[in-house]
Formats: structure tokens, C-alpha cells, sequence
């Protein structure tokens, strides 16, 4: 499987991708089973705490029907890192040609690099990369701009990361270019610290039933 079809895959799971900051890897895997029972089967894992990739294995390991994605990776070296603690794809809040190279080693992690620019942008189409996250989204100019960028760019993809919470999910997901969004706000960080599963399985059902529009499978720039 192309890693542009892996990844086309990944974001149709569910309209709204889970971002993890989790600093106790003993936390992950009922954590990522109340998210799973939610309906939301795709989960980013930021590299912000010294034991991410603790986290990671855990899931990967824990929760087998989850998708984990490795989140702040900027650079390749967390990518095969990343990959070894057993994460599907790779993702980044920006774009370099480091790791745009990195991406098509062999083995390497699907990537869905982070832009802001259209000029990111088409160096990320020059690569052959199809699906973009969109960083940080609100902060640049959120639908707006994403409703700019299709003109020029219909065939690029994205989920829009940064700012966004459930009252504003269902105006980016209503857009032709967005295939899901990121967001944290069905992890809150003082129901991760007492174990309020319960709570973090509601609000991720919430989020995971946000209407979107039927896409056209794109896999190729």
C-alpha cells in the first residue's frame, strides 16, 4: 500500500484524530481504549514528553484496533524511532526536505507533513505528498484559508490541527479539502490525571459522529 493511500485510509476512519500529551505511559492504554470505545480509532501521540515513545509501544501494543500516529515529529531520526515503538504514521507540524527524503526511505513512516503556506504547499506536492495537516490552523486563518487554497490546489487534503475545538470542528469538516481535524478537547488533561474514562469516552463519541461530506479517494498529487 502507498503511503498517499495509508494515509487516505487513516484520515477516513474518523472525523476528528485525537492529540495526545501523555506524560505517564501507565495512563496509555486506558486512555486509548476509552477513546476506541468512543468511536475514534486514530490516535496522535505527540513526541512533547520524555516517555512518548513509551506511550506509543503501549498503545500499539495495548489497543491493536487503534491506528497510532506519532505526533510532533520534526525529525527523521523520530521518525524510525517512532516507527520502532510501533507508530502507523508520522506527523509533523511542518514541512523540510529532510524529511520529506526521509519519508521515502525504504520502511520509512507514512508522513503527513504540517503546513501554512501555500508555497509549503507546493513543496510538498512537488514530493508527491497528497494529504497535508493544516498548522496551527485557527491562528493562520482557518476556513478561510483553507476555502483559498482549494482553488489553486483541489487535489491536496487536509486535517486542519490547532485551535479547534468541538464547537468549531463541523465548519472545517463541511469543507471539500478536509478529511478530519485534530483537536484535544476530548482530552482534557485533569480527566487523564484522575482516570475519568467514562468522561473521555463520551466526549470522544461526541466528536466522533460530527457530520462530514463524502470525498473522492485521492492518492496522488
Amino acid at each position: 500500500m502507498s503511503h498517499a493511500t495509508l494515509i487516505d485510509n487513516t484520515l477516513r476512519m474518523c472525523p476528528v484524530i485525537p492529540i495526545l500529551t501523555v506524560e505517564d505511559p501507565a495512563q496509555a492504554v486506558p486512555l486509548a481504549q476509552a477513546l476506541v470505545r468512543g468511536g475514534l480509532r486514530v490516535l496522535e501521540v505527540t513526541l512533547r514528553t520524555s516517555r512518548a515513545l513509551e506511550v506509543i509501544e503501549a498503545i500499539a501494543k495495548g489497543v491493536p484496533e487503534a491506528v497510532v500516529a506519532a505526533g510532533t515529529v520534526v525529525r527523521p531520526a523520530q521518525m524510525r524511532s517512532a516507527r520502532d515503538a510501533g507508530a502507523r504514521l508520522a506527523v509533523s507540524p511542518g514541512i523540510t526536505q529532510a524529511m520529506l527524503q526521509a519519508s521515502h526511505q525504504p520502511g520509512a513512516l507514512a508522513l503527513l507533513p504540517g503546513i501554512a503556506t501555500a508555497s509549503e504547499l507546493m513543496l510538498g506536492q512537488d514530493a508527491g505528498i497528497v494529504h497535508f495537516k493544516l498548522f496551527p490552523a485557527q491562528a493562520i486563518g482557518g476556513t478561510a484559508l483553507l476555502k483559498s487554497l482549494y482553488a489553486p490546489f483541489p487535489r491536496a487534503v487536509f486535517c486542519p490541527t490547532g485551535g479547534i475545538d468541538l464547537a468549531t470542528a463541523p465548519t472545517y469538516l463541511a469543507l471539500p479539502n478536509v478529511a478530519c481535524v485534530g483537536g484535544s478537547w476530548m482530552v482534557p488533561a485533569d480527566a487523564i490525571q484522575q482516570g475519568q474514562w467514562d468522561k473521555i469516552e463520551a466526549l470522544a463519541q461526541a466528536a466522533s459522529v460530527l457530520p462530514r461530506p463524502d470525498r473522492p479517494v485521492i492518492t496522488g498529487p
